[in-house]
């Protein structure tokens, strides 16, 4: 008897069509013997349905093409390990970055026993979600698991888990905790001793790792001590090569958590790298300079600029974190000849180098123009000035304002006036002047004048006037005060 065909596979897309196609028929519980030959005779057909492809039938000019097989996505992006417990991995991924025009018909998931060949499907159907619950796991089992993305093409290339899985519960998950002195940029001098200690969470003990700027950390320089709850970055004498981004990753099984912190290791910044005397007239000498090529690994705040006379060869500081990079020197003393010299400056401090100008800056003997010559010298004759007139009449900036008061409580009233020479201010009731009542207190103080009514009673309101004058005017201004009684309701 011949050996019976092995049946076509077909693909879940084909078999999920076919499904939809035809409702589905029991199956029978023993197929009998005549079915044979009906089973072996796709197999039979094969041959013929496949044609060659130098065979196949050239399109006849003027009939359509026929239409281009559809091609699998790619292979689902991200896939990672969101939760896990004794019994059950929850998965997620991201959709494939090139889909095409079959489009997706859903994701399956499949998981493998560390050590076996056998892949498991762990969804019966196509599942359109990218996140999986994969449930009736085995507590203690390592399991291998992929994300296959199907369409009418077929499979794409599987997104594998770059590690196994272990089935089983987990206490706590793994979790750094950086101190907030640490979330922002940890600034240190050059030769300071580093000790930073950086807590976590997780049970069972993590995994701890540490990376500087994407690589590996150098033992030799940097030292690290880790415990259950805590791990320990220890440097000796930092060095400016010391600065960049340190990056901790605690791991449990496939579930981890990140951390990183920037040091910056700072030291004094190098002189400025060049500087020169640009021009010199009458008492003032222009300079010029450039930033230094060594900062000190952080930014520059400010240059000090010095001068010194030949005569004496003393330094005296003229500009102290002067923010530019070119300054005017004045007040010169006129013979004299002088020299400059430029520090730079950042957070650490001062440079230790400075850098000084090649050309002197000589002050010129010239004659005025005014001049009364005599035996004893030149008498210089300085020029006159007209002076400014400030003067300014009376001007309320801020008026009165119309009040309520009530009988027995002190009220204020207050304004505000400018004038040159000062005003004097005299205060009014109805047109009154109210001088020197001892009901009355006025004050006066940087131009805002204020009258205070202590306990007033019904019969002092009214109208109230504030006059300023001074040689230039007078200016006026009025509010209306009322005073109320208070009523107390009959019981």
């Amino acid at each position: 008897m011949p050996a019976k065909p092995a049946p076509i596979k077909k693909s879940p897309a084909k078999k999920a069509a076919a499904k939809e196609e035809k409702p589905a028929e029991p199956a029978p519980e023993a197929p009998p013997a005549e079915a044979a030959p009906a089973e072996a005779a796709p197999a039979e057909a094969a041959p013929a349905e496949a044609v060659p492809a130098e065979a196949a039938p050239a399109p006849v000019e003027g009939e359509a093409a026929p239409a281009a097989e559809p091609e699998p996505t790619s292979a689902p992006l991200n896939l990672t390990v969101e939760d896990v417990n004794a019994t059950s991995v929850t998965l997620k991924w991201q959709q494939p970055e090139t889909i095409g025009d079959s489009g997706l018909d859903g994701y399956t998931v499949e998981y493998c026993k560390e050590g076996a060949a056998e892949w498991v499907v762990a969804n019966a159907e196509l599942t359109v979600a990218t996140k999986l619950v994969v449930a009736g796991l085995t507590t203690g089992d390592v399991l291998n698991m992929r994300v296959v993305a199907v369409n009418p093409g077929g499979r794409s290339e599987p997104a594998v888990l770059a590690e196994a899985v272990p089935v089983r519960d987990l206490v706590e998950r793994p979790k750094v905790r950086l101190p907030r002195s640490l979330r922002t940029r940890y600034v240190r001098k050059v030769g300071a001793q580093i000790n930073l200690v950086i807590p976590f969470l997780g049970k069972p003990k993590p995994v701890v790792s540490w990376t500087k700027d994407g690589e590996p950390l150098d033992t030799k320089r940097v030292g690290i001590r880790n415990s259950d709850r805590d791990s320990i970055l220890f440097i000796r004498t930092s060095e400016r090569e010391d600065s960049g981004v340190y990056e901790i990753t605690v791991k449990i099984d496939s579930f981890l958590d990140k951390a990183s912190l920037t040091l910056q290791i700072v030291d004094l910044p190098g002189p400025p790298a060049s500087v020169k005397l640009v021009d010199t007239w009458g008492f003032n000498a222009a300079l010029e300079w450039t930033p230094p090529k060594d900062s000190g690994n952080t930014e520059i705040t400010g240059y000090n600029v010095q001068k010194a006379d030949k005569k004496t060869g003393e330094w005296f500081t003229v500009l102290e974190n002067y923010h530019r990079l070119n300054a005017t020197i004045s007040d010169l003393i006129m013979g004299n000849s002088y020299n400059f010299r430029v520090f730079s400056v950042n957070k650490v401090g001062v440079s230790e180098k400075s850098v000084t100008t090649k050309e002197v800056a000589t002050i010129q003997k010239t004659v005025p123009t005014e001049v009364v010559p005599c035996r004893a010298g030149i008498v210089y004759t300085p020029p006159e000035y007209q002076e400014h007139d400030f003067s300014e009449v009376p001007k309320f900036t801020a008026p009165l304002i119309d009040r309520a008061a009530t009988v027995g409580y002190t009220t204020k009233l207050l304004c505000a006036v400018r004038g040159c020479p000062k005003p004097k201010i005299e205060w009014l009731k109805n047109q009154m002047v109210i001088g020197d009542d001892p009901k009355y207190r006025q004050l006066s103080n940087l131009g805002v004048c204020s009258l205070e009514i202590r306990k007033p009673c019904s019969f002092d309101g009214g109208v109230y006037t504030c006059r300023a004058k001074n040689d230039n005017g007078v200016a006026t201004v009025s509010c209306k005060l009322e005073v109320k009684q208070v009523i107390i309701p009959e019981k």
